[in-house]
């Protein structure tokens, strides 16, 4: 804590000593959250447990003038998989660091707009990603959680007659970051894994429709979500790959339209295969989202099977949120939200069957500033 209220002191500094000629603005927000679980919450088949958790997250950002500008944000992600949420340990007694989760700068235009750097994915809302990475079990939003929503790379956006383009280069997997003892081959420009994700998105009366796409340049690895979220702890922990230097395609579609005045509702369908020498899989994820006033709730359908293995895999998901709102003002605002989250997961294959069932109640407090 001591060191994140340093850098937050640091920052305000900066923003004193900095010219006029650069507008710098600083937020975020600071969030406790009381988990309680019941089933299998992970592989060591804990069951029932109360957990307690904390986020702090420090934004900024630069206005440079002619649509120049920078962003950041700094949060706790060590020996994390919770999407920046830090649980309180055993004798009230936690590592606390300070990272840069994502920093990237570039222009705003009329008609475009281009960004570089740790980018944000907006995987939470978007699925996409998460059944690229992880299409075994593509649901809870492992992308949000795990790899917390960022990734090193670019981002392109353009409007094309009545909608907006976006193209964004990723870099997915860093080939020559990973211990030489584990590869012979790291060396040479197109060993990293490079993917694309290209959107166009556009409104049809009143619904606004976004296909998309995302393929892999060059090769990547795939994951287990379940392996990299409870023993991931390193680059040599290669046996939590599902694949190793594939190149899946995943495509699909978001559509959402407004049903009445307060009423949104939300569909999205994605599909990814891999036909490689070492993977053979496929895997779809079906979302419909509603929004309705300060209450939310989404439910995700996602059968796969992987062919290699032999097994086939049925997960279903549901979230529920409600936003209540205690204060508010121009400085900033004060919530509570009650969540529900209730993930089912089935494998079936090799003579064996195993069905896991994990079912969270929450109740986040947040102040943002």
């Amino acid at each position: 804590m001591k060191k994140m209220l340093s850098l937050a002191a640091l920052l305000a500094v900066v923003a004193y000593a900095t010219p006029a000629s650069a507008e710098l603005k600083f937020g975020g927000d600071a969030g406790i959250r009381m988990r309680t679980q019941f089933g299998d919450i992970n592989r060591d088949t804990k069951e029932d447990d109360v957990t307690y958790q904390y986020r702090i997250r420090l934004k900024a950002a630069a206005d440079l003038g002619s649509g120049y500008f920078f962003k950041t944000m700094l949060m706790n992600e060590e020996g994390n998989i919770a999407g920046g949420w830090q649980s309180v340990g055993y004798g009230n007694h936690e590592a606390i660091t300070v990272d840069i989760s994502n920093f990237y700068f570039g222009r705003m235009m009329q008609d475009s707009h281009y960004m570089m750097g740790r980018i944000p994915l907006n995987s939470f809302n978007n699925p996409i990603l998460d059944l690229s990475l992880y299409p075994m079990q593509a649901l809870d939003t492992p992308v949000f959680n795990i790899n917390f929503d960022r990734g090193y790379g670019a981002n392109y956006g353009t409007k094309i007659g009545d909608g907006d383009l976006n193209a964004t280069i990723l870099v997915l997997d860093n080939e020559a970051g990973r211990a030489s003892t584990l590869h012979t081959d790291t060396d040479g420009l197109f060993n990293d894994g490079y993917g694309v994700h290209l959107s166009y998105k556009t409104t049809i009366g009143d619904v606004t429709i976004e296909p998309q796409i995302v393929t892999v340049l060059t090769e990547t690895d795939i994951w287990n979500q379940d392996d990299v979220a409870y023993n991931f702890t390193s680059e040599t922990d290669r046996e939590f790959r599902l694949a190793s230097k594939v190149t899946p395609w995943t495509l699909g579609a978001t559509a959402s339209m407004p049903v009445g005045d307060e009423l949104k509702l939300t569909g999205s369908a994605f599909y990814t295969f891999c036909d490689d020498a070492d993977a053979d899989y496929h895997a779809t994820l079906l979302r419909l989202k509603g929004e309705y006033g300060p209450f939310m709730a989404w439910v995700d359908y996602n059968p796969a099977e992987d062919k290699k293995a032999g097994t086939e895999y049925s997960n279903t998901f549901v979230w529920a949120q409600y936003k209540y709102n205690v204060y508010e003002s121009a400085a900033g605002s004060f919530t509570l939200q009650p969540t529900l989250r209730w993930l089912t997961t089935a494998e079936d294959g090799n003579d064996a069957e195993k069905d896991t069932s994990t079912l969270r109640a929450e109740l986040w407090a947040t102040v943002s500033f």
